[in-house]
């Protein structure tokens, strides 16, 4: 006796900014996929903090998808606007944001709420975790949820994020520590609540550097400033901190910083709610695999690498485009279509994750922050 399973032809493992993309733009062309993401709602998880989104790739994929002109609706008025400190508080660069820059900023959430708003009910289902993926030959895929229940697909795509649970379909290579931790915190209404450290900030982008330290933060749309208290440390450090106790993690986190700015230093000190620590991690530079029949990566779970050059959205977003055009492009040759994917995607993250771990040694080096000055006299490059 045998036991019916759904079958899919198209499924996609999360539904994060990439996995949405690429849903979008298979709609777009009336081609249906399903997309699974364990969380049990759209609303379940904060979606994290500012994205600027990048011309000639996040923006590249949101024409594509045709939600460009819905995404320029919202856009963070002043946000790429930047400023850069050193430890001590001296401003060493301050940029206004005229409107001409390429990389405009958007929250997370929107741009999520976007996509989501973009396709049919129904596309995505909600509560539903995949715990195991395995091959049947031809390119089919049997795939198991936590419930127990179990479906097969013809495509099976992988945008479940850094910590993939369909990357070892692939690949065997799993992210490594980076060297560096953030933790995390939120001032609330920040012009009115905590003034002197919104000033700080400013409208965008903070940079505040000095040797294997930092402050990075980014004012939200809604009022708020978002920090990341950044430290070169062994990967176990932020376990001999009590993030339970809220007061007691502020002063083990401002230790690291003993002899900076009081007022960088309020950036943490004045945190409103919990602290949230964060290691970074990344998988290796020029990650790739040989074609698999019926199932590709993109985004994270293709290619995680850190942020220190705010592309990791960016690249999430144009991997879904392109992946969908490739897919249509090519009816019936899914293989041939993977393929050509694929081959852009590896040399675009290949550049990528590179152009992020020279920007993370060079944010934290011994001078620092002369060596993100320079790198912005020298290219005239914008932050993120």
């Amino acid at each position: 006796m045998t036991t019916h399973r759904p079958h899919h032809e198209i499924t996609v493992v999360g539904a994060g900014l990439g996995g949405l993309t690429l849903a979008r733009v298979l709609h777009v062309h009336g081609v249906e996929a399903v997309v699974f993401d364990l969380d049990p709602s759209p609303a379940a998880r904060t979606q994290g903090g500012m994205l600027d989104i990048h011309d000639e790739s996040g923006q590249e994929a949101l024409r594509v998808a045709g939600l460009h002109e819905e995404f320029l609706k919202r856009v963070h008025t002043g946000g790429q606007a930047m400023r850069v400190l050193d430890r001590h508080g001296a401003v060493r660069l301050a940029q206004d944001d005229d409107g001409s820059g390429g990389r405009p900023e958007t929250d997370r959430g929107h741009l999520r709420e976007l996509l989501l708003g973009s396709l049919p009910e129904g596309t995505v289902r909600w509560g539903a975790k995949v715990t195991a993926a395995r091959p049947l030959g031809g390119g089919v895929h049997e795939v198991t949820l936590a419930d127990g229940t179990a479906f097969t697909t013809g495509l099976l795509v992988g945008a479940d994020g850094a910590w993939s649970r369909i990357r070892s379909l692939l690949s065997p290579a799993r992210p490594s520590y980076t060297g560096v931790s953030f933790v995390e915190a939120d001032l609330e209404e920040a012009d009115l609540r905590h003034p002197a450290s919104a000033a700080v900030v400013g409208g965008g982008m903070l940079f505040a550097l000095g040797a294997g330290r930092g402050f990075l933060g980014h004012r939200e749309t809604d009022g708020s400033l978002h920090v990341y208290a950044a430290v070169e440390a062994p990967e176990d450090w932020l376990d001999g901190i009590d993030f339970g106790d809220t007061e007691a993690a502020k002063a083990a986190v401002l230790k690291e910083f003993d002899g900076w700015d009081e007022g960088l230093r309020a950036l943490v000190a004045d945190a409103d709610g919990a602290l949230v620590p964060r290691r970074i991690h990344a998988l290796p530079v020029g990650h790739r695999w040989d074609r698999v029949p019926g199932v590709t990566l993109l985004g994270d779970a293709a290619h995680l690498m850190s942020p220190f050059a705010g592309e990791g959205a960016n690249l999430a977003l144009i991997d879904g485009a392109e992946l969908g055009l490739a897919l249509v492009a090519r009816p019936g040759e899914t293989e041939a279509a993977l393929a050509a994917y694929e081959e852009r995607m590896f040399r675009r993250a290949e550049v990528a994750a590179a152009e992020s771990a020279r920007g993370g040694e060079l944010l934290f080096r011994a001078d620092a922050p002369q060596g993100l000055l320079d790198m912005f006299a020298g290219h005239g490059t914008q932050a993120g």
